[in-house]
């Protein structure tokens, strides 16, 4: 009798498992195909900015490799997912860019299932160029002197008052420090937490260090010794 109960248990335990997985799998396809719905009207605006001079190629000569190597080391490889990149951590520029375009207010936990799948959308429909475009115009900056800043773009001007590619690369790295934690960064007066950050990444993009592993973000492998 005490096996028959337990293979009633076994069998209720994998179906539940079962319906689970199926609701994953569905939401992870409802954020795919919504983003690639998304991305009719993501990839003009996505090449109007790079018309503009607000892409990649607007940073200056070198800059988006710094820019990635801090923010998504394996960007130009993967497909929105990277689970094995050191110093990658578990959100991608791609997965960044979908929480600003296909959430009204992103929570941490389920909606992270259909995040993979919208950013994997993203990457099924946009260029990579066109992906960094849109990630630099909607990135959150931190508190400027008008309020809370939008955009790498914005912040530069609003901070420096020069586009990127006229920042020094003090400046221009005090700007790549802050995606991670913008309200934590204070980038008009600058406080210890953002020289602290700053310092970490000088040290990655000179060649100095590495992360630690995958989800070393705060480059505790960069910190000084």
């Amino acid at each position: 009798m005490r096996g028959k109960w337990l293979t009633i248990g076994a069998r209720a335990i994998a179906a539940g498992l079962a319906t689970i997985v199926a609701a994953a799998l569905t939401y992870t396809a409802d954020g795919y195909f919504d983003a690639q719905r998304d991305a009719r009207l993501l990839a003009p605006r996505a090449d109007r900015l790079i018309a503009e001079g607000r892409g990649a190629a607007g940073l200056g000569h070198g800059r988006i490799e710094q820019f990635l190597l801090v923010d998504d080391p394996n960007f130009g490889r993967h497909s929105g997912i990277d689970f094995s990149t050191s110093g990658a951590g578990l959100t991608t520029l791609t997965q960044g860019l979908g929480k600003s375009l296909g959430f009204t207010r992103f929570r941490p936990g389920v909606n992270k299932i259909r995040l993979i799948g919208y950013a994997m959308g993203l990457e099924r429909r946009l260029t990579k160029a066109q992906i960094i475009a849109l990630y630099l115009d909607e990135v959150g900056m931190g508190r400027g002197p008008n309020g809370w800043m939008t955009g790498f773009y914005e912040a530069s001007r609003s901070i420096y008052g020069r586009p990127p590619h006229l920042l020094t690369e003090g400046e221009f790295l005090s700007l790549v420090a802050v995606p991670i934690a913008p309200r934590m960064f204070d980038l008009q007066r600058g406080n210890d937490a953002l020289r602290s950050r700053v310092a970490r990444i000088q040290r990655l993009v000179g060649g100095q260090c590495q992360p630690t592993g995958l989800r070393d973000v705060w480059l505790e492998g960069c910190a000084a010794r």
